[in-house]
């Protein structure tokens, strides 16, 4: 009997899923128009088509972030700094196998939180696979190690500028001020628990594996894969030695460049907390101020009434009036760099400090010109999908502002949500996050489609925005523990010899537990923070 081929059915990538929603968004204005729904206007051909490019336009600040990031990691990767730092720590702490897990998961999470670390992981699966089997445990528990690790951090973002900092410049797009300091706190609270229970979850299995190998979620053939590839070649090499590989060394320039490696993210962690929203103002000492008076006369006074309403205003009489602003004397001993003291930074000071920070590590690792080069525009060019994705979002949101779509959604959402307690609304929210993520898999893209909706939902029932936020980044996170339309988790578990079967199998129950708590923390949170429109 002859074998039916089944055609692979492979996913839709996020640009094409981006672009249904538009067209269908465009079709949906249309009809709706020629029914004569109050406050809708048909979308034009002309507007789907530039809706992109002024959706560029409009994320410009974030999408030059983003490349600048990018070829930032594409410089620190060419050092060999960040591989040769782990593999040390790893190596140094053999014999107290189970400890690797804690610390290796905790530096994952903090890349996860910090800058939304994903593909970047992908090298390390190889890399924790070897060593976990060497450990005595399965190639299972270092993919797990990984991905957890760097996904709790996602999952509790606190200053990622790919979540957090995408939905914040998002509802700022729409006149929503958010409170920066209340979403580190509850991203770090979402981060720390969420942490604790992967590494829990992750440890016991280890434990079990090392004292019985059979306990095992890997079917034979990964576990012959795993030793095949692994653990039969170290056990050879260590047995012909008569002794365990030795450590690695750092030189001293890989040494010296993971440091200011980690310095740039501390000093953009510093700086993207609001210091003076929490009674610290430190960073903007030697910052003063003169009040500036300027005449104004009526005929200026009217020129811009009048181009602001289209109207032709005369004045009977002379009119004149002083204008009172406050200018910049002396700048905060913090701006030398930016121009802009630390705790007020946003895309553009975090884009120069992140070129100069390249360009710093460039030089302390010996990276020639032609390699920096390379490498660089490498690293930017690996964050063109990202940048793509995120104008494509935006380019919903222009479309949905520009045929009020977007504020017809708002209004009769929240007249549906009137009556809705804050104890339901969290939760329904949460779970519609999760529902979305599988079909924008994008962090990022996901933040500029959706925050101007439901974060405007949320002011307007005098909800907390900040927890909206965090709604959307723990929803988004969780699922991108698992979807399989994320390259980084297919990527590295193929390197790890794991099948996504497999992976679902040994965390289907741990994923479950992580959004109930997820629920239970934001709903917490939407009711007992306060909220409203800012």
């Amino acid at each position: 009997m002859a074998e039916t081929k089944k055609k692979k059915r492979a996913s839709l990538s996020s640009f094409t899923i981006l672009l249904i929603i538009l067209v269908a968004l465009a079709i949906v204005t249309v009809v709706m128009a020629a029914m004569g729904v109050e406050g809708i206007e048909g979308a034009t051909l002309s507007g789907v088509l530039t809706a992109p490019v002024f959706g560029f336009q409009d994320a410009i600040g974030v999408c030059l972030f983003v490349m600048i990031l990018g070829g930032f990691l594409g410089i620190i990767t060419e050092t060999g700094a960040l591989d040769a730092g782990i593999a040390a720590l790893v190596h140094k702490l053999k014999g107290n196998e189970l400890v690797l897990i804690p610390i290796l998961m905790f530096i994952f999470s903090i890349g996860g939180t910090t800058y939304g670390m994903c593909e970047e992981t992908v090298p390390f699966y190889l890399l924790l696979a070897a060593t976990m089997v060497a450990a005595g445990f399965d190639s299972l528990t270092g993919a797990a190690v990984v991905l957890l690790g760097a996904g709790c951090g996602v999952l509790g973002s606190t200053v990622n500028p790919f979540a957090v900092g995408v939905a914040v410049d998002a509802l700022s797009g729409v006149g929503i001020a958010v409170n920066q300091a209340t979403i580190i706190g509850l991203g770090a609270l979402l981060w720390i628990v969420t942490l604790a229970i992967s590494i829990v979850f992750v440890m016991r299995y280890a434990k079990k594996v090392m004292n019985d190998k059979g306990s095992t979620f890997l079917s034979l053939q990964e576990q012959q894969d795993m030793m095949n590839e692994w653990g039969m070649k170290e056990s050879e090499a260590e047995a012909a030695d008569g002794q365990a590989a030795a450590t690695p060394k750092m030189t001293g320039r890989q040494k010296a460049s993971l440091v200011v490696f980690a310095l740039t993210f501390v000093v953009m962690i510093v700086s993207f907390i609001p210091w003076e929203d929490l009674g610290f103002d430190g960073f903007v000492a030697g910052q003063s101020y003169e009040e500036v008076a300027t005449t104004v006369t009526g005929e200026e006074m009217v020129a811009v009434y009048d181009e602001a309403n289209g109207t032709a205003t005369e004045l009977s009489g002379p009119v004149e009036a002083t204008s009172v602003s406050e200018e910049e004397v002396t700048p905060a001993w913090s701006s030398f760099l930016t121009g802009v003291p630390l705790g007020q930074w946003y895309f553009d000071e975090a884009s120069t400090w992140f070129l100069l920070m390249a360009l710093v590590i460039g030089l302390i690792g010996g990276v020639s010109e032609s390699r920096f080069v390379k490498a660089f525009i490498n690293g930017a060019a690996d964050m063109m999908s990202v940048v793509l994705i995120i104008a494509l979002a935006r380019s919903i949101t222009v479309l949905m502002a520009s045929t009020g779509l977007d504020m017809w959604i708002l209004n009769n959402a929240a007249n549906a949500l009137a009556g809705m307690s804050a104890i339901i609304f969290a939760p329904l929210s949460f779970l519609l996050y999760v529902v979305l993520s599988f079909l924008i898999p994008s962090s990022s893209g996901m933040a500029t489609v959706s925050m101007p909706i439901m974060g405007g939902l949320a002011s307007q029932l005098n909800f907390s925005v900040e927890t909206m936020v965090m709604i959307y980044s723990a929803g988004n996170g969780l699922v991108n523990l698992f979807t399989p339309t994320s390259g980084a988790i297919m990527g590295g578990l193929a390197l790890a010899k794991i099948e996504y079967s497999t992976w679902l199998k040994f965390g289907a129950k741990l994923f479950v537990v992580l959004g109930v708590v997820c629920m239970v923390i934001l709903t917490a949170a939407m009711m007992i923070l306060p909220g409203g429109a800012a």
